[in-house]
Parts: C-alpha cells; sequence; structure tokens
C-alpha cells in the first residue's frame, strides 16, 4: 500500500475558487483504493461550505514553532465521497470570508500550513510516502522537508511531487520576510532554492526541491519552459525538464459530477448514441434561455473561464467585429 498525501489550499466540496479545488478534491476518488491510501490536507477556513462544517470531527491539537513563533494547531478530519479530509485550524490565519489576502498575509499564512502539515503527519502517525503539492500555497512543503526535517527519522523517505496549476502566481515575498516568518536556513534563501529576483519564491522553493513536477497538460508542460510561458522561472523549468523531471498530466474530471447522461443541469440528457440530436436541442434551449435568435445554424461558443487575458480574453477582443 502507498501512502499519498494530497496538501492543498483549497479542495471541492469543501472550499472553491478554481479549478485547483476541482482536481484536488476529485483525484482521490480515481485512484485505486487497493493500491493507495489517499488523504488530502487542507486549511479550516472559516469560510468553508457551512453545509459540511457539522461533518468535521476534532482530531487533536499540539503547537508548532514557526521562526520565534509558538503556534497552535487544531487538527481536524472528514470523510466525503470515500475520501479522508484533514483540516489544519487556527482562526489567527484562517478566519475571514476568503480563503486568499493580501500577499504579505498570505506569505505567512502558508508558511504556517506548510509547516502544520509536516507537523501534523507525525502528530496522527499517518506517513506519506508521497506528498503532492500543489501550486505556492504548499511550496513550502518540500523546503521545510529537506531544509528543516532531516534529522527527524520519521520524514526520512518521503517523497514531494509538485504539480503547477498556474505559473502565473508564485507566492513572491520579500526573502526578509519569508526568513522570519519560516526560520529556515540561511542556505534556503540563495538562488539554489528559494530566491528568485531578489525576492523568496515559494513556487520555485516547490519546484527545485521536488523529486516530480508536474502541470496541467503536456502543451503547458513546454509553454513554462519558454519566456513568454514561464514568467520568469522558464530557466528553472528547463533545468526540470533536462533532469527528466517535469511531466504534463492532462486535468481530468469528475464523472460522477460531470456527465450528459444523468447532469440536472441541461435540458436535455444524452449519451454517446443520441449526443447529436440532444445537443441541439440543448443549444436551442440556450438560445431560448439567453434571448438569443432560436437558429440551429448559427456558430454557438461557450466559455467556462475566468474574465482574464491569461485565458485569452483580450485576444477575443480583437477579433469580435469579425463574427
Amino acid at each position: 500500500m502507498t501512502n499519498v498525501l494530497i496538501a492543498t489550499s483549497e479542495a471541492v466540496p469543501f472550499i472553491k475558487t478554481g479549478g485547483l479545488a476541482d482536481v484536488t478534491g476529485s483525484l482521490p476518488k480515481y485512484l485505486d483504493k487497493s493500491k493507495y491510501d489517499v488523504r488530502v490536507i487542507i486549511p479550516k477556513y472559516q469560510c468553508i461550505n457551512k453545509e459540511l462544517v457539522g461533518t468535521l470531527k476534532y482530531v487533536k491539537e499540539f503547537h508548532i514553532s514557526l521562526s520565534w513563533r509558538d503556534q497552535y494547531v487544531g487538527l481536524y478530519e472528514a470523510e466525503y465521497d470515500g475520501i479522508h479530509f484533514y483540516f489544519i485550524d487556527n482562526q489567527f490565519y484562517f478566519s475571514g470570508d476568503k480563503p486568499y489576502s493580501a500577499i504579505y498575509q498570505d506569505a505567512e499564512k502558508f508558511a504556517y500550513f506548510d509547516k502544520a502539515v509536516l507537523d501534523s503527519i507525525k502528530a496522527i502517525g499517518f506517513k506519506p510516502d508521497i506528498i503532492h503539492c500543489n501550486d505556492w500555497q504548499t511550496g513550502l512543503i518540500p523546503v521545510f522537508l529537506k531544509e528543516a526535517y532531516t534529522q527527524d527519522p520519521f520524514y526520512k523517505n518521503i517523497k514531494c511531487v509538485y504539480s503547477i496549476h498556474n505559473m502565473k502566481f508564485q507566492g513572491r515575498w520579500r526573502l526578509d520576510e519569508v526568513r522570519d516568518v519560516t526560520g529556515l536556513p540561511d542556505v534556503a534563501f540563495t538562488n539554489k532554492i528559494l530566491e528568485s529576483y531578489s525576492e523568496a519564491n515559494y513556487l520555485k522553493g516547490g519546484i527545485v526541491c521536488s523529486e516530480a513536477v508536474t502541470t496541467v497538460s503536456p502543451t503547458y508542460a513546454e509553454e513554462i519552459t519558454t519566456p513568454m510561458g514561464g514568467e520568469g522561472l522558464d530557466g528553472v523549468m528547463r533545468e526540470v525538464k533536462d533532469k527528466g523531471k517535469l511531466y504534463g498530466i492532462l486535468n481530468g474530471i469528475d464523472y460522477s459530477k460531470n456527465n450528459p447522461e444523468t447532469d440536472e443541469d441541461i435540458d436535455f440528457n444524452y449519451t454517446s448514441r443520441n449526443v447529436k440530436s440532444m445537443k441541439a436541442k440543448n443549444k436551442k434551449a440556450l438560445q431560448k434561455e439567453l434571448s438569443l435568435p432560436e437558429d440551429s445554424k448559427v456558430f454557438l461558443i461557450g466559455i467556462v473561464s475566468r474574465l482574464t487575458d491569461q485565458k485569452g480574453f483580450d485576444l477575443l477582443a480583437y477579433i469580435l467585429y469579425e463574427f
């Protein structure tokens, strides 16, 4: 049995701001339970799904040292859809009506979370073979593991897989500030680990200290090795690629929730056998709902996305008149 811990700042159904939550919340369901014991750990935000708060059960509490700080850690757990979730509780960091704040607040918030994750697995006796880290919010987990936990035999042989969901967001903050909130040794703040353009970069730290790096598709894996797509870290990504550590893996979808045969949010359900006729009916229903001309021959484009230039809407604006 391989133990896997997915560490993430959000996961459905408990807290979601984007696609990261969809991946981390649904991926565990599709791994072979006879081969993998997969668990997920997230912050216990005050703003998590209110309907699910009552399912959380207290496990234990302890304290961790975060540089000169002595901080409380409350650990809760819940099971949802067959997946075991853990929650790190500390309302000093995780209160408020949204999971993310200004970067100067999040720099300490997620330094705390990353260290609390590592101390929590020892506190409950769950030793993962692999910690799957996601985006910059968990970038310090591999760094702590390599630079602060090497003397503790419990953490020996734990490997990290680091997934980049969006290269643009890197968790960059002042070197001295991150040194103050982490207590990591000076070597962690060199350009071999956290330092990047005279700042501390959580994403870079996670990348270089992990055994493998994945991203959301084979094409994006290539894109982030270029100056245009690498967001300043293209050199780091080329080095990772040259070492054979970079993998592009297409994001999957949760078929239990995204299934046109059972989806209650579409007017006409369909399968592969009647997809053409039923999609035509859905198109007409959508045109009617949006007060558009009900014309089966009109080319209809739908986009599910954040409204950001990263998704190409600035390019679309230039050619709209052609349509």
